[in-house]
């Protein structure tokens, strides 16, 4: 079994020119060009969460990487919900809600548009990276095989076996399996699902895999190299890890944040729709507890409840205030370390392989 483990990784890393089957999580709003650049010079594969980006922003992005290293890199976005259902009347409650947390939300607090998806998508294109990856839902067909004339490589985020199959169904390249456990959002392709779906990576990673024919790749609570070694051992061809990167100096993350992830137990963080109307993980802060309680408003949809807190969330990262920040975080947050992304990618590899051995 584990001489199979090694040889599939092995085979994934060269089909992508990895020297480890190890790729960064593409985390919107955390995923500096240096982070990927040591993960690349590490021997894995750098990320650019592209979310909350303009096309230019994007454009602007890979030139930095590019100028810094020649390794392989994922650009993802989101694939967009419906247009939401405002109700002004509750979303009214909500902002009362927050000023006890932060500044007042004014009543158009909720109004902002998040950047354009299409553009988002141009602009990936040509930037012609080695994947581009999806998550909450799949690629309209027209632009699957856009990226597939330009040999662009696609990689899909999956919460169930039946996305998977799905996945698979569409033409991805291949499957990234998250685990509940993974800090941030959860890629569940439907919203209202995300909540009832949530399945463990070591329950999901091996059902996926005797699912679909295409490699599965793990995320989600694999932050060392027992982690690395149990995904490759349960079926999938790489690991794609997030939170465990977070303490890097190379990530330049808020120390108030590094250090409550470094202090972090399993069961020091919980899922919540809080921060963004999509459901995430985060550290358990006291915003996060307060605002899962009963007797809180319902969160709105996204994009909607992520605008609403903007403005609390922006003014605890300026005073250093982790109870309203968007502290997202792994169950295996512990783990996570301060070395070099550099070194932490070449030593998980090292120590995955000396156990698989």
């Amino acid at each position: 079994m584990s001489q199979d483990a090694r040889v599939r990784a092995q085979a994934f890393a060269e089909r992508f020119g990895l020297r480890t089957p190890i790729l960064l999580a593409p985390m919107a709003g955390a995923c500096p060009v240096a982070l990927s650049v040591a993960v690349a010079d590490g021997g894995g594969m750098g990320a650019c969460g592209a979310l909350l980006m303009s096309a230019g922003q994007i454009t602007e992005w890979v030139r930095e990487f590019r100028a810094l290293s020649r390794g392989p890199f994922q650009l993802n976005t989101w694939i967009p919900d419906r247009d939401p259902v405002r109700d002004r009347h509750h979303e009214a409650e909500i902002r009362r809600f927050l000023a006890q947390w932060g500044p007042e939300v004014p009543e158009t607090g909720g109004d902002a548009r998040p950047p354009d998806f299409s553009g988002q998508c141009e602009a990936m294109l040509a930037a012609g990276p080695a994947v581009i990856s999806s998550i909450m839902g799949l690629y309209p067909p027209a632009f699957v095989s856009r990226m597939k004339a330009k040999r662009i490589k696609w990689f899909a985020t999956v919460t169930t076996v039946a996305e998977a199959v799905r996945a698979e169904q569409a033409g991805a390249d291949a499957v990234i399996a998250q685990g509940m456990e993974a800090g941030g959002h959860r890629g569940a392709f439907r919203a209202d699902a995300a909540s009832e779906k949530m399945v463990g990576l070591f329950s999901l990673l091996p059902a996926v895999k005797d699912a679909v024919a295409i490699p599965v790749i793990a995320a989600g609570g694999v932050a060392d190299a027992r982690g690395v070694a149990a995904a490759l051992i349960l079926g999938a061809s790489a690991v794609q890890i997030g939170t465990g990167f977070l303490r890097t100096p190379e990530a330049k993350l808020s120390a108030v944040w590094a250090d409550a992830i470094g202090a972090s137990n399993p069961e020091g963080t919980v899922a919540t729709r809080a921060f963004s109307g999509r459901l995430g993980r985060s550290i358990r802060t006291k915003y996060a507890v307060a605002a899962n309680a009963r007797q809180a408003p319902e969160p709105a949809p996204y994009p909607v409840q992520r605008h609403l807190t903007q403005a609390m969330r922006g003014d605890a990262v300026k005073s250093g205030t982790l109870d309203g920040m968007q502290a997202w975080a792994g169950q295996s947050g512990r783990l996570a370390r301060t070395a070099s992304a550099k070194n932490i990618v070449s030593e998980l590899w090292q120590g995955a392989q000396d156990i698989l051995n």
